[in-house]
């Protein structure tokens, strides 16, 4: 999700200095108020509605332990038969990791949003690894998200071949083989192969004609044909498909891979015969990767009536509910809905309540971040936001529930992203035994929420300590893999590359 500069991006939480000081805007401040007739039917205080929501949001060890299991309970289901639970439980064709015998000059291609990332890397075998690599992002035109297919792939194709052009003398092809790409498509995909995939339907503001049920790869190959691009696509995977084959690359004990961003999604190594709704598949490794599209997930969840109120009024009620609970699209929608509870029921603010405290998604997952930052004794970052994205006046009363009411959001997201991660690692050590908690197991993360956000980082590590015990979460090694998926489909185009018998 891209924002302007007056807002934050919530993908990458980043915070423009001028949105927590200094800024010129002023709110409308008196667009509702509050009666004193009104006042005197209210008959729940600001402390109960805090008391209420920690009670509501609390994660204690049970809870934790119910939602691994039910993780792993839903994630086998989902393997058994399409449809058999709220994960979809996707193959993703991978069979070939990178080994770090990869030799070459590879290209990657990322299409998530509103923006594509493209990228070059030269691999240099098991003694060089990666060589050099370089990266551009091209944004994406307005018109052409709500324009034809074609008009969108031969856009795309262009800025990659504006990019190979500058190809410079460290990036060289191995001789008597062509341009290799590995595209990064996160948008609902029915993959058919490694190098195939038909889209389900565009999502994040997308609305390109002709294109659903259509396969991306064929649509991306044939617009660099046009354009007499001689590169093929050699690999499609998702974000978190390609972090954890980059993650892998450098680390071979890297199990699983988790994506908590704007969105958020976890993928892992499975067994092939482990996987009973695809009996006929072989993979000469044994095993695949699959996308469990964690973000649908929703059993034993601690849920509020403002969770249920947000998803209600989402544009894909009663779906995506983990993610709308972990992620950082709706972290910062939650804590305005309770803050505006708070101000119509308990005067939290005063007799108004501002026009801006009542726009959805006024308050972004950045702010209740940078509001848990702030140590001062009046707490004037929080003031600060608090009057420049919510519009209204605060006293350091209000400022410090303010922050207990982030604390509570950011606390329960971290500790349920935690529970989830120890589901999958539950699941695999399940079905092999001494497979991940008898020896050092590695969780690669990527994504702006878990990179930047101290206190849900320090909840999410918590939460699978908690539930593992000291002893067997000391072998789980949570490590930060930043950019990884760019890279990672780059190496899985060199892992599943139809030259690789060169190298």
């Amino acid at each position: 999700m891209s924002m302007t500069a007056a807002s934050a991006t919530v993908g990458s939480l980043y915070f423009p200095r001028s949105r927590i000081k200094g800024c010129s805007f002023q709110p409308r401040m008196t667009v509702r108020s509050v009666s004193s007739q009104q006042k005197s039917t209210v008959t729940t205080s600001v402390d109960e509605i805090l008391t209420n929501l920690q009670k509501q949001c609390a994660t204690p060890l049970p809870v934790l332990r119910h939602v691994a299991d039910s993780m792993a309970n839903d994630m086998r289901a989902g393997l058994a038969f399409d449809g058999g639970s709220d994960l979809k439980m996707i193959l993703s064709y991978v069979d070939s990791l990178p080994t770090g015998n990869e030799k070459g000059l590879f290209y990657a291609l990322d299409l998530g949003g509103t923006n594509f990332r493209v990228m070059r890397v030269q691999l240099g075998g098991i003694d060089q690894r990666v060589i050099a690599t370089e990266a551009e992002q091209v944004s994406i035109p307005q018109e052409l998200m709500f324009g034809t297919s074609e008009e969108l792939f031969d856009f795309i194709a262009s800025g990659l071949a504006k990019f190979a052009e500058k190809e410079s003398g460290k990036y060289h092809l191995l001789e008597g083989t062509k341009r290799e790409l590995g595209f990064t498509f996160s948008f609902p995909v029915k993959q058919t192969s490694i190098d195939s995939g038909i889209l389900m339907k565009w999502t994040k503001g997308f609305a390109v004609s002709g294109t659903p049920g259509k396969d991306v790869v064929a649509c991306l190959n044939e617009a660099m044909k046009r354009l007499g691009l001689d590169m093929q696509v050699s690999a499609l995977v998702n974000d978190a498909v390609g972090t954890l084959a980059g993650a892998k690359y450098w680390d071979n004990d890297v199990m699983v891979a988790v994506i908590l961003g704007t969105g958020t999604n976890a993928c892992y190594v499975e067994r092939m015969d482990a996987i009973p709704k695809q009996p006929t598949q072989t993979a000469h490794s044994g095993t695949t990767i699959i996308n469990t599209e964690w973000g649908a997930f929703s059993t034993g969840l601690p849920l509020t009536e403002f969770d249920k109120q947000m998803d209600a009024e989402s544009i894909n009620p009663g779906e995506q509910i983990f993610e709308k609970t972990i992620s950082g699209m709706y972290l910062g929608e939650i804590v305005r809905r309770v803050i505006l509870r708070m101000a119509e029921a308990g005067s939290l603010f005063g007799n108004s309540i501002p026009e801006k405290l009542q726009t959805p998604f006024s308050i972004g997952t950045p702010h209740i971040c940078a509001m848990q930052q702030d140590t001062s004794n009046s707490l004037d970052t929080v003031g600060s936001i608090l009057f420049n994205e919510a519009g209204v006046e605060s006293k350091t009363g209000a400022r410090q529930i303010v922050m207990e009411v982030c604390d509570t959001i950011s606390k329960r997201g971290g500790r349920l992203a935690g529970a989830g991660i120890v589901g999958i690692l539950q699941k695999m050590e399940e079905d092999t035994k001494g497979l991940i908690f008898g020896k050092r197991t590695v969780v690669a993360m990527d994504g702006g929420l878990y990179e930047n956000y101290p206190q849900y980082k320090n909840y999410l590590h918590n939460s699978v300590t908690e539930i593992l015990g000291q002893k067997l979460s000391e072998n789980i090694v949570i490590e930060h893999s930043k950019d990884g998926s760019g890279i990672g489909a780059a190496l899985l185009a060199a892992a599943n590359s139809k030259y690789k018998h060169t190298f």
